[in-house]
């Protein structure tokens, strides 16, 4: 008996697996449709949250003694010799600018760490480097070393460094994630305890301004703190965008990490270096501005739980901007004249919120 020839067509080929014939798999790119309109939904997403920041830093630049609408802050930028071109030009900007750029280094240190140490509680503040820069400070203005003001940030910047470098050192000996975790709060604890000592000789003057510098402040930031940081900043973006596939392979775990060729040790080091800099630079500029890293990095996730590092990385760093600017203008304008320190907003906003969004993706992860 003749068999029966296939039918003649377009129509794709029959597959035969374990459940029968299935229809052969199409074209590569048949989905681009689904990831074009999931790539616009995110760039409108992230549109739309880099117009409220732009807001909310106009907001930072109008609000104040003097208040100035958006129209008069245009007026005082054309009349340069005028009191409010002054206040914004001299106080304002370079307060904002700097709170953007150390909210947009610690969202992204916070981002490092999480996915590095694949725990949502690894923070900056257990690197060592807040405690180090903090040291160095305190100890400058406690016992009157003869030091120019303007070359402050920049000793504080080689204690942050070295706090952290001591840390990675000890850590460098940590087998897996959570004993690194473990040995940076230990080595964090150690370095504060030497911190509140050195405060403890600090006459009430000195007293007072220790505290404020070790509460995160921005009061005072000038022109001289911004050019300080923006070098920094921008030599560590590069190691930003290669840290990006080191991540992708560490969440995988290091097993699987392993037995795709990549030293699990060594990625794990390079990616909390990359975190300490970032950190060390933000500390030496306005002192442990508390928790954003905590915060901004967990936002993002709930934002874009599925993403790829990258777009988490840009979200973390929006949010940390966002939260650090906002934080800043409420210190500045909820008890005018009185300035209260930025990371005391900053802390309560972070641990609160930053548990809240925990217990929540706990709460969903539990099967109904």
């Amino acid at each position: 008996m003749e068999e029966p020839h296939p039918p003649a067509g377009p129509s794709a080929p029959a597959v035969r697996g374990p459940a029968g014939p299935r229809t052969a798999p199409g074209p590569r790119g048949a989905d681009t449709p689904g990831r074009a309109g999931r790539g616009l939904r995110g760039a409108a997403s992230f549109g739309a949250g880099a117009a409220l920041l732009a807001a909310v830093c106009l907001a930072a630049l109008c609000l104040g003694e003097p208040v100035l609408s958006p129209a008069g802050l245009v007026s005082a930028i054309g009349r340069p010799d005028s009191l409010e071109a002054l206040v914004v030009g001299e106080v304002r900007l370079p307060r904002m600018l700097l709170g953007l750029a150390a909210g947009v280094a610690l969202g992204c240190a916070g981002l490092l760490l999480q996915e590095a140490l694949r725990n949502p509680l690894a923070v900056p503040e257990l690197l060592g480097v807040s405690a180090g820069a903090a040291g160095v400070t305190a100890a400058i203005t406690v016992f009157g070393l003869p030091v120019a003001a303007g070359l402050v940030p920049a000793f504080a910047l080689a204690g942050a460094v070295g706090g952290g470098a001591l840390c990675l050192a000890v850590a460098r000996r940590a087998g897996d994630a959570a004993s690194v975790l473990l040995t940076g709060a230990a080595v964090s604890t150690a370095l504060t305890g030497g911190v509140y000592a050195i405060t403890s000789m600090a006459d009430r003057f000195e007293l007072g301004l220790v505290f404020r510098y070790l509460m995160g402040s921005l009061v005072g930031a000038g022109w001289e703190e911004l050019a300080m940081v923006a070098p920094w900043l921008l030599g560590v973006a590069p190691l930003l965008v290669l840290c990006l596939p080191l991540l992708g392979v560490l969440g995988l775990g290091d097993d699987a990490a392993s037995a795709l060729g990549l030293d699990p040790a060594r990625a794990r080091l390079a990616v909390l270096a990359t975190a300490a800099v970032l950190v060390a630079v933000t500390v030496a500029a306005c002192g442990p501005v508390s928790w954003v890293g905590f915060l901004a990095p967990m936002l993002a996730r709930r934002l874009h739980p599925h993403a790829e590092p990258r777009t988490r990385l840009l979200w973390s760093g929006l949010l940390g901007g966002l939260v650090t600017v906002g934080a800043d203008l409420a210190a500045r304008t909820a008890l005018h004249p009185i300035e209260l320190p930025l990371g005391a907003f900053t802390g309560s906003v972070g641990i609160v919120g930053g548990l809240l969004l925990l217990r929540a993706a706990g709460a969903k992860a539990v099967p109904r």
